[in-house]
């Protein structure tokens, strides 16, 4: 008690400043050592599910795993006509199959009259396109979402996978993938 008689508030009045410092510490922790924002993939390294899909327009076949395991590294590119970066990674793709590099397709979610617009509009460097109406291959295949590009070695085995659309940053990336893929 104090002089006066009132009692003195103690440890309560220091309560929320030790909040704010154990705050302010753990902030400055994580900033000083942020986690990790790659994304590993589980699929690295094991093959491809077996996967049968219908074409998705008339100019190209359907993919099945069985394409993708013909002794000569791919890409699989899953994409969708409603995707902005996919419309956006289009120049690069078209310089990799311009270069020799097959490109196979799999556009989720898509309908047909949509998908052959965004095909005029944006090229097509697919081999061929599979059409996974429901997303199940996406899937299957552990990707998070569009645009996303695996390199397929020959016996159908994902050896990388490339989360995002390609830029002209990551051509150089791809290429030596695929080239790894190959040994």
């Amino acid at each position: 008690m104090s002089v006066d008689g009132a009692k003195r508030p103690g440890w309560a009045l220091w309560l929320p400043l030790a909040v704010f410092a154990g705050f302010v510490a753990l902030a400055i922790g994580q900033l000083r050592h942020p986690a990790s924002t790659d994304v590993v993939s589980t699929m690295i390294g094991k093959p491809l599910p077996e996967f049968h899909l219908a074409a998705a327009v008339p100019e190209r076949p359907g993919v099945a795993r069985s394409d993708l395991a013909k002794g000569k590294p791919r890409l699989l590119n899953i994409f969708a006509s409603w995707c902005i970066p996919c419309a956006a990674e289009a120049p690069q793709l078209a310089a990799l199959a311009s270069e020799g590099i097959a490109i196979d397709g799999v556009a989720i979610r898509d309908k047909p009259q949509e998908l052959a617009g965004y095909l005029a509009r944006n090229g097509n460097p697919y081999a061929a396109i599979g059409s996974d109406p429901v997303g199940s291959m996406l899937l299957a295949i552990g990707s998070s979402g569009v645009p996303e590009t695996f390199v397929i070695d020959g016996k159908g085995v994902i050896r990388y996978q490339h989360i995002g659309d390609i830029r002209p940053e990551h051509v150089a990336l791809i290429r030596d993938k695929l080239r790894e893929a190959a040994q």
